[in-house]
């Protein structure tokens, strides 16, 4: 025997173990080991040990006798545990901070809100902690186990760093060692990523479980606290070569229009965002900016109207150019233009179609988000799983 043999079994072991999760995570509902074996290729014997392996990992229960089409006796199905490892996941929106829990299944566990009115990151970050305590122990109650924490934050990330987010005024913030410090208790470790990157990955998600993967390519805009974009390119996200792509709240729509925090002129951000559209009105007490917009836009208030229809304007042109750029042809409107997207979709998609050479033989659609506002909390949850998915191998090796 070679000596470098032991090493190739263990890194095929990993990657059947790779091949078959990703299988039952795919699946829209339980398979039996043989169906398992044909959509893999892998032989009825190496199937029975890896699953076997998933089960004992609690990644993997057996549902019943199942019936796969094939003549003979109902074989066993197989899905995906829900009551084995979960993610948490931390937002920091416009309405207050989110914890959100989410298992194996994508299904989410548990999803908390609470108000801010200190943006000063220690005073966010030790309200995220608390949540993060409450939000572990009801997904161990049941039965869960929370493996890691990812936070969403409102600006570009490099590690832990959040490098700038102008709507908290935070700027080189390490987040991520900061939040680790106040949940140290509970043993997770804590990433932090942007995000619309993050709202992208759970739109994906949600769309692949009830499309079977048709949406691969789209853009999702977050409307939250500052303007940004998740961009999905064959079901992958694109992240730019530090992972800083998608501040479309920074795309010039007037190279001589108005000044942004960012030291620029003609933002994005100047136009569109929920500061622009309420235009320094106050709000009324208890109410939340996206909230008083739309209720502003039902009484038919001129100014928010007008306001809505500029920032409709200004964000379908920084779309066209990232559409006729990439070639995309679906725009999600995330975060609080979900929530206002009744006034904004028409605009944005009489712009699109206007500026977008491929909208005159290929349509392109503007719709609301299927996550709303919540997309970038379970998103953050979620990416935790993902990385279950892609390392099966490291989780089993960690419950011996």
């Amino acid at each position: 025997m070679r000596a470098d043999d032991p090493a190739r079994q263990e890194r095929l072991r990993a990657l059947n173990l790779e091949l078959v999760l990703r299988r039952l995570l795919a699946a829209p509902g339980s398979m039996s080991r043989t169906e398992l074996a044909s959509a893999t290729g892998l032989t009825r014997p190496t199937i029975t040990r890896i699953v076997e392996e998933l089960i004992a990992g609690r990644l993997v229960t057996e549902t019943g006798a199942t019936s796969d089409g094939r003549a003979g006796r109902p074989r066993m199905g197989l899905q995906l545990s829900r009551s084995g490892p979960a993610g948490l996941g931390l937002d920091i929106r416009t309405d207050g901070l989110a914890a959100c829990v989410v298992d194996l299944t994508g299904s989410v566990r548990h999803l908390a809100f609470a108000p801010f009115t200190d943006p000063e990151a220690p005073a966010v970050l030790d309200r995220l902690g608390r949540m993060a305590t409450e939000a572990v122990e009801a997904a161990t109650r049941e039965g869960l186990t929370v493996i890691s924490a990812t936070l969403a934050v409102p600006g570009p990330t490099d590690g832990g760093i959040v490098r700038t987010a102008p709507a908290l005024g935070w700027r080189s913030v390490d987040a991520g060692a900061l939040l680790e410090e106040r949940i140290g208790h509970l043993g997770l470790a804590c990433a932090v990523d942007n995000e619309a990157n993050l709202a992208a990955r759970g739109e994906l998600r949600a769309a692949r479980s009830h499309t079977d993967g048709v949406l691969d390519h789209f853009v999702y805009v977050s409307g939250s606290l500052d303007i940004g974009a998740g961009i999905i390119l064959d079901g992958r996200p694109l992240r730019g070569s530090h992972g800083w792509g998608g501040e479309l709240g920074h795309v010039t729509v007037d190279p001589e229009g108005k000044p942004c925090r960012c030291g620029a002129r003609g933002c994005l951000q100047t136009y569109a965002s929920l500061a622009a559209i309420l235009g320094g009105e106050t709000l009324p007490e208890g109410t939340t900016p996206d909230a008083a917009i739309s209720a502003w836009a039902d009484a038919g208030r001129p100014e928010t109207l007008a306001a809505l229809e500029t920032a409709a304007h200004a964000l379908g042109v920084a779309l066209a150019n990232v559409l006729n750029l990439l070639d995309i042809d679906t725009v999600l409107l995330g975060g609080s233009f979900a929530l206002l997207s009744s006034w904004l979709i028409s605009g944005v998609q009489a712009e699109v179609n206007q500026r977008v050479l491929s909208a005159a033989w290929a349509p392109i659609t503007v719709r609301p988000a299927t996550l709303g506002p919540d997309a970038a909390a379970i998103g953050a949850a979620a990416s935790v799983i993902d990385r279950i998915g892609a390392d099966p191998a490291a989780w089993l090796a960690a419950q011996r």
